[in-house]
């Protein structure tokens, strides 16, 4: 089962903006020292919006390797053609992902019906278990409880990753659904979240924080609201500062002060302007996460 903390991780690269496989290999061991639960490779996080289709996929292949089997590796392989989405599904899958991560459609700004339409022809193209993805701030579109609910009943429709933070959907979809997943994609509300029925966090956070926000989820997952509360308090201005400008410019940068990857970031995303700098340092230091 996928649940528990799924660090959507960053694509390492270096100051000429290559990618890093070294680096990408050192935060994969990291994360298994640090107990995260599964890798969400190549999603928003790791800016697969600037990626080549063959640096995409190799950045697949390698975190599958060096993980061997040990958590689950989930492929992010949505694109705003279906076609397009059933290749790249069918590429992770070749790859050894366990599991793929299928964002709605952007900019074309689908239907209901056509985002049905979309995610059911996937799921019945490619047999891996695949996870919804909704984030309409980034994507022009909602996609509705209702679809998600219709789209529960598809084979190999496993999950939703719900990063509007809107805590209603949750017992929306879990009511209406049997053996189907909600995930947290949305590090501040990801407590409530699991403590409603959820059953983890596709976190941004946890690329800084990966023993805490591990921690965090077995908590909730646990039913221990009390302590799960305490330490999602502890990180609240950690998740507040790695939003301060589009994700993930702030939480790259982060990561590259903590001394695990090198600086660079694909244009149109550009380096964590100086203003931001100081808070974002601060709520790491004060997180106990900067030496």
């Amino acid at each position: 089962m996928i649940e528990g903390s799924m660090v959507a991780l960053v694509t390492p690269m270096t100051a000429t903006n290559e990618l890093d496989w070294d680096s990408l290999h050192k935060l994969v061991d990291w994360h298994l020292q640090q107990g995260t639960h599964a890798i969400v490779a190549v999603g928003t996080t790791g800016e697969s919006a600037t990626l080549s289709v063959s640096e995409h996929l190799e950045v697949v292949k390698r975190v599958v390797d060096q993980v061997n089997g040990r958590i689950p590796v989930i492929a992010g392989t949505g694109a705003n053609a279906t076609a397009e989405a059933v290749e790249w599904t069918s590429a992770a899958k070749a790859r050894g992902a366990d599991a793929c991560l299928l964002v709605t459609p952007y900019y074309n700004k689908p239907t209901q019906e056509g985002l049905f339409l979309h995610h059911r022809h996937i799921a019945k193209s490619v047999a891996i278990p695949q996870i919804l993805y909704n984030v309409p701030g980034r994507t022009g579109v909602d996609m509705a409880v209702e679809t998600v609910i219709r789209l529960a009943a598809v084979e190999n429709i496993i999950a939703v990753k719900e990063a509007t933070g809107e805590l209603s959907r949750v017992g929306a979809i879990l009511e209406a659904t049997d053996d189907f997943t909600v995930l947290s994609g949305d590090d501040p509300s990801a407590v409530e979240l699991m403590l409603l029925g959820g059953k983890g966090n596709i976190s941004v956070t946890a690329n800084v924080a990966p023993a805490q926000v591990a921690n965090m989820c077995e908590l909730a997952l646990a039913g221990d609201a009390e302590q799960a509360r305490a330490v999602d308090r502890r990180l609240a201005p950690v998740h507040a500062a790695l939003f301060v400008e589009s994700n993930p410019i702030p939480v790259k940068w982060a990561v590259a002060q903590m001394g695990l990857i090198d600086s660079g970031i694909r244009l149109p995303l550009t380096p964590l302007a100086q203003q931001y700098q100081r808070q974002v340092r601060s709520a790491l230091s004060d997180a106990g996460l900067l030496q």
